[in-house]
This record gives structure tokens, C-alpha cells and sequence, in this order.
């Protein structure tokens, strides 16, 4: 690891051992994750004894893919149809059979490069050892010529960095990396999570990036402000699970966002700002969803056409 990362992995550790959220108001909070647990075992019962809960396992193991076609009046030439495939909140030890539905999905794809934006992890504490067999099963079946590039979520350890690199997944702890196709560059920015462990290097890495068509990767929507002020092309990010367990029509219980909750699913603009926020493969807190559907999703960037003189 260089030097600027091993500084990262010391803070990052500092903020794990303190089991609080700091957050970007400068406030911190306690956890409540042990009685956030017992409510969900509560909504269990009553799931099974409704007979709603094998529902909620199928529903979660459905996979939607999305395919999204973006313009951009700045993107390279160059990277004229790049394709991303974007996957976030795997939580991969709490379901393992979430990697198959993954592979099966992908298989038959084309794509030129991967952002996986966070939450690899089930639980936000303890070991994290039976994630890295199953996310391997998945990193080998993901064929990305440009690279598998991610971020850690909430639930993630700093101790995660050392396995992912032995895979070659690129995590992004605030650093940027450029990308260069023909002589021409874009420029790819990794935040740390902002939503437990945000500290003002994720400001300052954003506000340092290099000039040029950039794409931001954070686990959650929360610094969408910041990424447009720094002129930030694209935003992609995860976090919300949609919801997860929503009301019909979607309708979110929780979102489990401080800041940008207006963006807390799907294809969203702010200013010249595009961003998406995907619903995510895996679950939280249980393996179900209900009137949230899972998603991975494809996009497809191009030049925006000039319009043509009258």
C-alpha cells in the first residue's frame, strides 16, 4: 500500500474502533444497530406467521438489469460507448447465492470497465472473512478490460483493502485514478464512506480532482453538492437499497440518508450533475425485499450530439 493509503487505513481503523457515526455536519452519532436487529427479528415473526416471508427471499434474489444510455457535451471522443457495469450493496456473505444470480446475469454482457460502490459486507462489525470466497467466485467471472474499480460502504472494513487488492479490484479510498484511451483521459474518484466515516478528505479529494470528464463513486447520494460545485460529470452510487422493504407504489420506510434524500433511487440531475443511485444487489438487516426490486445496471456513455443549425 502507498503511504497516503496506509494513513487512510490508520484513520479509518480510529473511526471503526469508535463505533459512532461521523457525519458531514461535523456531529457524530451513537449506533443503534442492536435494536435496529431486534425490530427486524420482530418484522420477521410476523412475516412468517403472515406466510410473507419465503415471498420476500424470492423477491430479493430477483435481479432486475438496467440499461441506461447517458450524454455527455465534455465525454472524449475516445470513450465514445463505454460501457459500466455498476453493482452495489452485495452484502455477499449475508446471501451467497446473490453470486450466482449476479454471473447469470452477466454473463452474456459486454462491458469495458466496473464500479462496485460499497457494502460488501452483511453486518457492520466483526469478522470478514466469508466475504472474500464468494466476491472472488465473482470477480472471476467479471471480464472488464479497464479494470474493477470500487469503494467501501458503511458496513466495510479498512482490513478488506488488503484481500481486494490480491483480486484486482482497485478500491478508491479518496484518491482518483485516470483512465486513458488514444491520448485521451477520464478520471475515475473513489470516496470513502461518507454516511459512518466522513472525514474532510472526501471534501478535498473531490475538490483536488484533475480537470476534465470525471466520474464519482460514493456509497451513498450524500455528497452529490460537492461533486457538482467540483464539476463532476457523473455520480453513481448505492446505500438506500431503494428502500428495501417499501409500501406500495415504492414508497421507502427508511432511506437512511442525512443528506440527498430526494436521490435516494434511481436516474436523478442536479445542476449539470447525472447521477444514479441503484437499488443494489444484496439486502440489509434480512434477506427480503418487498416493492424494491434488486437491480444491476448497465450504462452506456456518449458524446451529446450537437444540435443541428436551423
Amino acid at each position: 500500500m502507498k503511504e497516503e493509503q496506509i494513513i487512510w487505513a490508520a484513520a479509518r481503523s480510529a473511526l471503526e474502533s469508535s463505533q459512532k457515526k461521523n457525519r458531514r455536519n461535523g456531529s457524530t452519532g451513537v449506533r443503534h444497530w442492536e435494536l435496529f436487529e431486534k425490530l427486524l427479528h420482530v418484522f420477521v415473526w410476523c412475516l412468517k406467521i403472515l406466510g410473507f416471508y419465503g415471498k420476500g427471499i424470492e423477491n430479493a434474489l430477483s435481479i432486475d438489469v438496467n440499461k441506461l444510455n447517458l450524454e455527455f457535451p465534455n465525454l472524449p471522443k475516445s470513450f465514445e460507448q463505454l460501457k459500466i457495469l455498476h453493482l452495489s450493496d452485495l452484502h455477499i456473505d449475508g446471501n451467497p447465492p446473490i453470486v450466482d444470480s449476479i454471473i447469470a446475469k452477466i454473463k452474456n454482457e459486454k462491458y469495458d470497465i466496473c464500479f462496485i460502490t460499497g457494502d460488501f459486507r452483511m453486518e457492520n462489525h466483526g469478522s470478514i472473512q466469508a466475504v472474500f470466497e464468494p466476491l472472488s467466485l465473482l470477480v472471476n467471472q467479471i471480464n472488464a478490460p479497464l479494470g474493477i474499480y470500487a469503494t467501501l460502504g458503511n458496513h466495510d472494513s479498512y482490513l478488506m483493502a488488503f484481500e481486494f487488492e490480491k483480486m484486482g479490484i482497485h478500491l478508491l479510498n479518496n484518491e482518483s485514478k485516470t483512465i486513458q484511451l488514444n491520448n485521451e483521459e477520464i478520471h475515475i474518484t473513489g470516496i470513502d464512506d461518507v454516511h459512518y466515516y466522513f472525514t474532510d478528505n472526501a471534501i478535498n479529494c473531490l475538490e483536488k480532482s484533475p480537470l476534465g470528464f470525471k466520474i464519482a463513486l460514493v456509497h451513498s447520494p450524500e455528497m452529490y453538492d460537492i461533486a457538482s460545485a467540483n464539476n463532476y460529470n457523473l455520480y453513481l452510487c448505492g446505500h438506500t437499497h431503494g428502500g428495501q422493504i417499501c409500501l406500495p407504489g415504492g414508497k421507502p420506510v427508511f432511506k437512511h440518508l442525512y443528506n440527498g434524500s430526494n436521490y435516494f433511487k434511481g436516474l436523478w440531475k442536479f445542476k449539470k450533475l447525472t447521477g444514479y443511485t441503484s437499488t443494489g444487489c444484496g439486502t440489509s438487516g434480512i434477506p427480503i425485499r418487498f416493492n424494491s426490486n434488486s437491480e444491476l445496471t448497465f450504462f452506456t456513455l456518449h458524446k451529446e450530439k450537437e444540435e443541428l443549425e436551423s
